[in-house]
Order: C-alpha cells, then structure tokens, then sequence
C-alpha cells in the first residue's frame, strides 16, 4: 500500500427537497385543503477519524464526494426523506484546510473524533404550511435550499512519542527495525527511505511510538532531495532522536546541517528535547571513535551517545533516555493542566 500524505478533495452536501402543492379530494369529504408536504434535508458531509488507517491513499483515487438530496414532499402531507449523509473516513492525525491551505477548518486526532464538513440545505415547505385563516388554499411552496460545496486538504501528520531525524543512511531504519517490530526496506545507498515510518518499542515494560523520517540533505527546506515535506510528521513527536552517522567525515557538520534545516521548517522543531547519538560505532575504530564523538559533542553542545543497531551497543540506553524525556513531558503537562473544579451537590 502506498503512503499518502495529502490530498484535495471536492466536497458538497445534498441540496433540500422541494416542498409539494397538494390539495386533498376525498369522496363524501365535503370540505377538503391543501396536504402538501415539506421537502426533506439534504444530506451532510461528515469527517471521522477511525482506527486502522495510516494513510490518505483512498482519497489518491476519488476527489468529488457529494451527499445525496433531500426528496421532494407529496400529497397528504408526506414529507421527504432526508438525503444520505456522506462521512470521510481518515487516520488520526489528519488536518482538514480550507483551499488556500492555510486556514485550518479541523485536526483529527482522537479515534472517534467526528466533524461535520458541509451541511445539507433545508427542505422547502409544502403548501400545507402557508395555511392561515385569510388564506385558506395557498397554491404555492418553497423549493429547497442549495447544499454547500467546497475543496479542503487533507494534510496527514503522523501521531507518534519519538521521531528519528538525521541525514541520509545515518541507521534510522536499521534502528527503528531493531527496536521495534517494524520493516522498513535498509540498503547501503541514501534515501532508502521514501515515505516515514511508524513502530511499537517495548522497552521495560513500558510501549512508545517511533517514526522513522527520511533522511534530509542540505538545502532539503528548498527542494532538494525529498525536501522537507516529511518533516510535518515530527511536529507532534514530543521526542527527537538525532542519529548522527560515525563513518561521516566530520559528525560536528553533519548535526549543524540537520539543525539549520529544521530551524528552516520551523514548526517548533528545534525547541523539542532532543537526544544526540553517534550511530554506526561498530564500524569505528576506538580513536575515530573518540575523535568523532567529541566533534559531535562541541557542535551539540551537550553530551552525546554512542549506539550500533547492528551490534546493539547503547540501544537500551538510548530508548531509557527517550522514555525518560517522555515522562519529563507528560509531568509537565500534568503541572500546568487546570486542576478539575470540585463537585457541588
């Protein structure tokens, strides 16, 4: 299945039936009157966040989603049934904009979480409703009301605890496939990665999600390579594991690299904790190892780890560090969360 992040679709909900011009002739009734129905409402459009959805590819294929209208009303006083509502169905995680795709219209972030898009006109009266007493035979009625239409966006951030940032080929996927039950596709050239990835770490009895994002290369927020597009996947991690590759040529300019590209994006990412590792240490000899860890040290300007996914030196630590930052956080948010206001007989 492929990854989608974004899409646009076309949306407009059903328009309101007509009202009916009836009047009502019975044998043996001497005194009969108008008994035309009201039209039904047009139907809605709805967005839900479901679980089992980790992407917007259904949307790569159908872009027009329209509701159904409203029936018109009939004779002794039927009313019209109302349209058939229309629902979107998206992972968590999903932003619906406005066209200009800026202005933000809903963020579905909780499984169940349901949003109505357009609403269906109403339906006209029938002329049973404009019966008064000086105007006992109304032969008119009202024709419904137009549904409402409209593009969005629908922008896909994926929810997770911990993001991986780095350059190309700097043990992200081999990482996040170590740790996790996840399989992401791992080869020797840059840009293995195509689309980010997502898995479950257990890790002392606790669970956390990982993304795993494809690598960024200098220039990435103007284009270049895969550009920056993923990088709104890292916006709702709370934790960023910066992996920096040991066999680079100088891991000091590597992490500044990756730095300036976030703060590029901007987003806030740069102001998230962040755990600095060198990666790949089981293919560094002790002395480019030392020397390689200090650079990346001077340029982080706080202490840095050593890992190997493929040896599994340093991992456990690396995932304590990252459970740690993610309680920090959550105590946190507890602290200034507004305290629940005392229960009142």
């Amino acid at each position: 299945m492929k990854f989608l992040d974004e899409a646009k679709v076309y949306v407009r909900s059903g328009d309101g039936g007509p009202g009916c011009v009836s009047f009502r002739r019975e044998k043996f009734i001497e005194f009969g009157g108008p008994n035309g129905g009201d039209g039904g409402r047009g139907g809605d459009v709805w967005i839900e966040c479901v679980q089992g959805l980790n992407t917007l590819i259904d949307y790569r294929y159908r872009q027009h989603f329209k509701a159904r209208k409203g029936e018109h009303g009939m004779g002794s006083n039927c009313h019209g049934a109302k349209g058939e509502d229309v629902v979107l169905q998206v992972p968590a995680g999903t932003q619906v904009l406005s066209e200009d795709g800026e202005t933000l219209i809903a963020d579905m972030t909780e499984v169940g979480q349901k949003v109505r898009l357009a609403k269906g006109g109403n339906g006209g009266f029938g002329n049973a409703y404009f019966t008064t007493s000086t105007n006992r035979a109304p032969r008119h009625a009202n024709p419904g009301l137009e549904g409402q239409e409209m593009w969005v966006i629908l922008r896909l951030k994926l929810i997770a605890d911990a993001g991986l940032v780095g350059l190309p080929n700097a043990g992200k996927s081999t990482f996040l496939a170590t740790v996790t039950a996840a399989k992401p596709k791992i080869a020797d050239y840059p840009f293995t990665t195509l689309h980010p990835g997502l898995g479950v770490v257990r890790s002392d009895e606790r669970e956390f999600v990982l993304a795993d994002i494809p690598g960024l290369i200098e220039g990435a927020h103007e284009g270049v390579g895969l550009g920056d597009r993923f990088l709104a996947h890292v916006e709702r991690c709370r934790v960023l594991l910066h992996l920096v590759e040991g066999t680079s040529e100088h891991a000091g300019k590597a992490y500044k690299l990756v730095r300036r590209e976030l703060e590029a994006y901007g987003g806030g990412l740069t102001d998230k904790p962040e755990i600095v590792a060198l990666s790949k240490a089981d293919a560094l000899d002790p002395e480019t190892r030392k020397q390689q860890l200090a650079r990346l040290k001077r340029a982080a300007g706080r202490n840095a780890m050593v890992l190997s996914a493929a040896s599994g030196e340093g991992v456990p630590e690396a995932l304590r560090a990252i459970q740690a930052q993610l309680d920090a956080g959550a105590a946190a948010e507890a602290e200034t969360a507004e305290p629940a206001a005392p229960w009142q007989p």
